[in-house]
């Protein structure tokens, strides 16, 4: 069971912007650090009024160089309350609702938000065992856009493909054209060989046997949803109803530019749904890892 960690417990482990670099300081050294000036070990301390140490021999460096904080001028602690408010919300958090509760404007909480998704990429071994895979299309209706725009029946619809295994993590992937090939693809990038996948009737998985997985089907056409009490796909629906209520409701409009940060961000919350850790302190302490800029 996940540790409860709250705002109390937030302020209290973070109640100023020292105390934030303290923390990245400590991530990014957690063995310690020789000075390569003078050779001393952990001599380093806080400098005034700067985001950096300095060893006694005057030697400094910064802990927020090549983190998503790197030359930001936002205040640490605003930083560390957005990626709580991030990691908490089962929903998703828009960037709106940052700017009201962290007291920032619109453009720096958008910006801060997409930087803190760049923590938040997919990685992981590959899926094993019994894994459903499915697509789901996130977008407006064809029916709401003038005649001359509409493109057909998937029209704006961006397509993600989705493998999930049993009681383990979930990838997902957007792909602007739902194909055979982008379906399969995503299958062999992270399902491992020998794993029994569980489908529905799509035609896109007809053949999978070939690629050396076994393979069990629902015909949803005929409104077959499970089958002898363990085929099925409705684990990985249930993860795409939790990504779309949340688009929907907290985010309202996800551009196809963008959507897999989005994307990647709720299935970052889902697969770290067990974990006994505080989701916040997993967030915090992958700042320490080198990103490159989100927006």
């Amino acid at each position: 069971m996940t540790t409860k960690y709250t705002v109390k417990d937030f302020y209290a482990q973070f109640p100023s912007d020292a105390a934030c670099l303290a923390y990245i300081f400590a991530q990014r050294n957690p063995e310690g650090i020789i000075c390569p000036k003078c050779a001393r070990k952990d001599a380093y301390t806080p400098v005034t009024g700067r985001r950096a140490y300095a060893c006694s021999c005057g030697h400094q460096v910064c802990p927020t160089s090549g983190t998503i904080f790197h030359k930001s001028p936002t205040s640490l602690q605003s930083w560390f309350f957005a990626m709580f408010l991030m990691s908490t919300s089962k929903n998703g958090v828009s960037a709106k609702e940052i700017q009201r509760q962290v007291g920032v404007t619109y453009k720096c909480a958008w910006r801060m938000a997409h930087q803190i998704r760049q923590l938040m990429q997919q990685d992981g071994a590959r899926l094993d065992g019994l894994v459903e895979a499915d697509e789901t299309f996130i977008g407006g209706k064809e029916a709401n856009k003038h005649k001359a725009k509409r493109k057909g029946r998937v029209g704006c619809k961006v397509a993600v493909l989705g493998t999930l295994e049993r009681e383990g993590e979930v990838f997902a992937t957007v792909a602007p054209e739902a194909t055979k090939r982008d379906v399969l693809l995503h299958l062999d990038s992270t399902v491992k060989e020998g794993a029994l996948v569980l489908t529905d009737d799509s035609g896109f998985y007809t053949g999978i046997e070939s690629m050396g997985y076994g393979h069990r089907s629902v015909n949803h056409s005929s409104k077959e949803y499970v089958r002898n009490g363990w085929i099925h796909t409705n684990t990985i629906e249930g993860f795409w109803s939790q990504l779309k209520r949340s688009v929907n409701g907290t985010f309202h409009q996800v551009s196809a530019k963008h959507l897999q940060k989005y994307v990647n961000e709720f299935a970052y919350r889902y697969n770290r749904r067990k974990s006994a850790s505080p989701m916040f302190h997993l967030l915090a302490a992958s700042v320490a890892e080198q990103h490159a800029p989100a927006v």
